[in-house]
């Protein structure tokens, strides 16, 4: 289900009307990021870089502050919160053409909004912020608001298993790049420097979970993950797969299934649009 609802939910960070109503807002567009941190964070209010560094962990505390102390002076979280819909409602027109009113897609938003809705949001605020906002009207906006909560849920329950597994923020990331989730390359978007991810590789190569070797490319990036390496990381997605289940555990197995036959024509509108990078830093088809 994560693999299905994940791109519905990600393509407000890559679709054209996005970037568009973000820089109808004062936003830059050149890159993602300077819309993706307001958008992503704006449930949260007016938060502070530290809160915002907290709740989306494994980026770096730098390029966070970069992004959110300018933010709530460019707009306020109300006036994103806003635009974020419009965006949705214009990618997903366009990407969904008529099947955006369609007697599936409403289907789908309402099994979806039923999952959503039953989700525990104790320890888990980014979901928690979510869910307070109210509902959109529109089946279409409504599927992507059940997206979005689903995927903050099961987020948290990821940072939840990251923390027991002994993973601080950038460890996170260099353990995940050892077992191919995604390129190093990939991960560098996430804003830490070359010094601080070579020592969370040294942190965890003296921890037996990743060999000393690196890629050869000059970044001191490399190193795979050791079979113990390996086990945690099996360990964790088990944990965030367990923590998340609780949605689907509420729906029941017939209806999930239901959704996930629903889901799968908009999941291939959505992969076929060419919005989505064809590598991120999520591992979907990797984990």
């Amino acid at each position: 289900m994560w693999h299905l609802l994940e791109p519905l939910h990600a393509v407000l960070y890559y679709a054209p009307e996005a970037f568009e109503e973000a820089a109808a807002l004062g936003y830059g567009v050149e890159e993602r990021w300077p819309s993706y941190f307001p958008y992503r964070a704006a449930p949260l209010g007016a938060a502070g870089s530290e809160r915002v560094t907290s709740a989306f962990f494994s980026f770096s505390p730098r390029m966070v502050a970069e992004h959110i102390e300018p933010a709530w002076k460019t707009a306020s979280p109300e006036a994103v919160l806003a635009a974020r819909d419009r965006a949705i409602d214009r990618a997903y027109r366009a990407i969904f053409g008529d099947r955006v009113n369609s007697p599936e897609l409403t289907e789908a938003a309402a099994l979806a909004r039923r999952a959503a809705e039953s989700a525990n949001t104790a320890g888990r605020p980014l979901v928690a912020a979510n869910a307070e906002l109210p509902w959109p009207e529109p089946a279409h906006l409504q599927l992507w608001r059940a997206a979005t909560l689903l995927r903050e849920h099961r987020g948290d329950g990821h940072l939840a298993a990251l923390l027991i597994a002994d993973l601080d923020p950038v460890e996170s990331l260099v353990s995940f790049a050892a077992i191919g989730a995604a390129s190093v390359e990939r991960f560098e978007s996430r804003g830490w420097s070359q010094e601080e991810w070579t020592a969370a590789r040294a942190r965890l190569t003296a921890r037996g979970l990743v060999t000393a070797d690196a890629h050869g490319d000059g970044k001191g990036g490399g190193g795979s993950a050791t079979q113990a390496g390996r086990s945690l990381r099996r360990q964790v997605e088990r944990h965030t797969d367990q923590l998340a289940a609780e949605p689907w555990q509420f729906l029941g197995p017939a209806d999930t299934a239901r959704l996930a036959d629903l889901l799968g024509e908009f999941w291939v509108a959505v992969i076929g649009s060419g919005l989505l990078p064809s590598e991120t830093t999520l591992g979907i088809g990797k984990v």
